[in-house]
């Protein structure tokens, strides 16, 4: 096999007129193959298939991650590869995703999108999204449930708990549990128009809060604040940890009931979120409007 810069070196030197037979002398090949190099000119070099990931590490879980992959389209390449962790694959992670990513390619580029930050201790996110779980303790029987969850816009620090109704009670006491989570409560809480939030509007398109909540507020001494109707991105830093959670938590596993499901969930947001770990700081009043994060 010639090299490229040899090549170049030949198809020069004929194009200044140097003969084979002098080329084959200089470069100590035989005149037929500097001819052969002549017609054949410059071509494309041609590869070989890619292999995906590391064969003699990756190779023996090809199988068990496209099962995964058809038996659950969504989950993330974190998850599974903590599974075949867990089985012995002993390689890199980016070997994984670049494996999954060839089995299931991305549907286009995504848009560019400007973040909206706020400062430290300003502004958490609330809000609820439905699951269909069947329990172990109940099978067959579908049980729709629903994941609270509160952001801080800062840190993106998470709050998260499964509850089974998305009403008021359930709405209070998660925010009771969160501010017992973070040590504190942020200067405003961002919502949606849910029910259980925000009631409706006065003549003046002013926005009208639940009784209950306004009453929360006060105690612990934050502002509620209605979210713009038809722009989710408003609330993005909250709506987006729900499709993480959905696939690299909720997908692929049983649970016995709510209480081992919210218990899987905690363990989860210690040992795999990032940012859902208690923020390094000195615990202050749950009325302190100041949330260090």
């Amino acid at each position: 096999m010639i090299r490229l810069g040899e090549l170049m070196m030949i198809l020069e030197l004929h194009r200044q007129g140097v003969s084979i037979s002098a080329i084959a002398r200089r470069t100590g090949r035989d005149p037929k193959a500097i001819r052969k190099y002549i017609e054949r000119g410059i071509e494309a070099p041609v590869y070989g298939p890619r292999m995906l990931g590391r064969p003699n590490k990756l190779a023996p879980y090809l199988e068990f991650l496209r099962e995964r992959v058809t038996a659950f389209p969504d989950l993330t390449a974190a998850r599974l590869t903590r599974e075949i962790r867990e089985l012995g694959y002993m390689g890199t992670y980016t070997a994984v995703k670049r494996f999954l990513a060839a089995i299931r390619p991305e549907n286009g580029p995504k848009p560019f999108e400007v973040r909206f930050e706020t400062p430290p201790g300003v502004q958490a996110q609330v809000d609820f999204a439905r699951f269909v779980v069947e329990f172990t303790d109940e099978p067959g029987v579908s049980r729709i449930v629903w994941l609270f969850s509160l952001v801080l816009g800062h840190s993106r620090f998470l709050f998260a708990r499964y509850v089974m109704h998305q009403d008021l009670q359930s709405l209070l006491r998660c925010h009771m549990q969160a501010f017992e989570a973070l040590g504190g409560v942020p200067i405003e809480i961002l919502y949606d128009h849910m029910k259980t939030a925000v009631t409706g509007e006065d003549d003046q398109g002013h926005i009208i809060y639940n009784r209950s909540l306004l009453a929360l507020a006060g105690h612990y001494r934050f502002v509620p604040r209605a979210c713009r109707p038809y722009r989710a991105k408003t609330k993005r830093k909250v709506e987006r940890p729900f499709s993480y959670i959905r696939k690299d938590f909720f997908l692929g596993r049983s649970f016995r009931n709510l209480d081992d499901l919210n218990v899987q969930l905690i363990d989860w947001l210690d040992t795999v979120k990032p940012y859902a770990s208690r923020p390094d700081r000195t615990k202050s009043s749950l009325a302190d409007p100041q949330v260090v994060h």
